[in-house]
């Protein structure tokens, strides 16, 4: 069991770092939050839990005003383009042990996230007090910077500050800037791929140099309108699933996202947390429409296969009446 709000303030407590709280009803977004403690002038933050291809995890913590190109800090990772997406709900509770909308740096107090990296929006440092939820998203507690660099350092990381609106090149002549942050191993989850891994514990892929994983190239995968199905029929194991669900929310939110624009006034910042909210509630319907879908079409090709072994025999060749 993870970490409680009590006794996380408890910690903090003991590291002698300062802090308020104000309590507030249950929020689930950054322009809640704003109606309730926004007017003490603090920084307010929106935090991100993402994942690569290796299904290894990163917590981002951004000013709310920051703008955060995913396609971006993936290339600056040394993961390319589209080598970063959401994370789905149940690394949350796994991991992090948090339900949604309480993805702070808090949560990575449990032991559980040991191998979460942790990128922080360099303008937190240019800020007298931040505000973040202490593993619950009822409470808001305010800190300066350094404080949050303590606590940090407590629980054996080294903060980490990003200028997330940076876009330096990458290429042959230009490495990419932020891949020292790539993390080294997989936190323990039911999330991590079972092909492509060798039959350790995961505590130990810590030892897996990191090099190693950033140079890893990823698989091909066929483009079309066969992709998704393809995702569905395959044979494979948990991770297939996941992976289809995740692709159909690359497809749908850009989408959704261009439409509303349009049509509602609304920011861009506001859609891409409904969106978050939308994925994190629906994943898990999908993924049982998925995996239906796939049992459906293995049932279907045995009968298919029976019923040809009927008609024709044992041997292959026409049965007599």
């Amino acid at each position: 069991m993870g970490y409680r709000k009590d006794q996380l303030l408890a910690r903090l407590q003991e590291l002698k770092i300062d802090f308020t709280c104000y309590d507030h009803p249950v929020v689930l977004t950054v322009e809640e939050q704003a109606k309730h403690v926004g007017h003490l002038g603090g920084a307010l933050s929106k935090n991100l839990l993402l994942k690569d291809k290796k299904h290894r995890l990163y917590v981002v913590s951004a000013l709310a005003e920051t703008k955060v190109d995913m396609k971006i800090l993936s290339q600056r990772l040394g993961l390319g383009k589209g080598g970063l997406r959401m994370a789905p709900e149940e690394n949350l509770l796994q991991v992090l042990q948090v339900p949604l909308g309480c993805v702070t740096p808090f949560a990575l107090i449990n032991e559980s996230a040991s191998a979460v990296s942790l990128l922080l929006d360099k303008g937190f440092k240019s800020k007298q007090t931040c505000y973040f939820h202490p593993l619950t998203n009822d409470v808001t507690i305010a800190l300066s910077s350094s404080n949050l660099d303590k606590f940090i350092i407590s629980i054996g990381k080294q903060p980490a500050y990003v200028n997330f609106e940076d876009a330096p090149a990458v290429g042959k002549d230009s490495p990419p800037d932020l891949a020292h942050l790539v993390p080294s191993g997989v936190p323990n989850s039911s999330e991590q791929p079972v092909e492509n891994t060798t039959p350790t514990n995961v505590p130990h892929q810590n030892n897996v140099p990191k090099a190693t994983e950033v140079k890893a190239k990823p698989k091909v995968q066929s483009k079309g309108p066969e992709t998704l199905q393809s995702k569905v029929d395959k044979p494979t194991n948990a991770s297939s699933v996941d992976n289809f669900v995740n692709d159909v929310f690359d497809i749908i939110s850009p989408l959704f996202l261009s439409e509303a624009l349009k049509k509602l006034d609304i920011k861009k910042e506001e859609l891409s947390s409904i969106i978050d909210g939308i994925r994190g509630r629906a994943a898990p319907d999908l993924e049982s429409i998925a995996r239906s879908l796939k049992s459906a079409s293995y049932t279907s090709g045995f009968h298919a296969g029976f019923e040809t072994m009927l008609n024709r025999g044992l041997s292959g060749r026409p049965s007599r009446n």
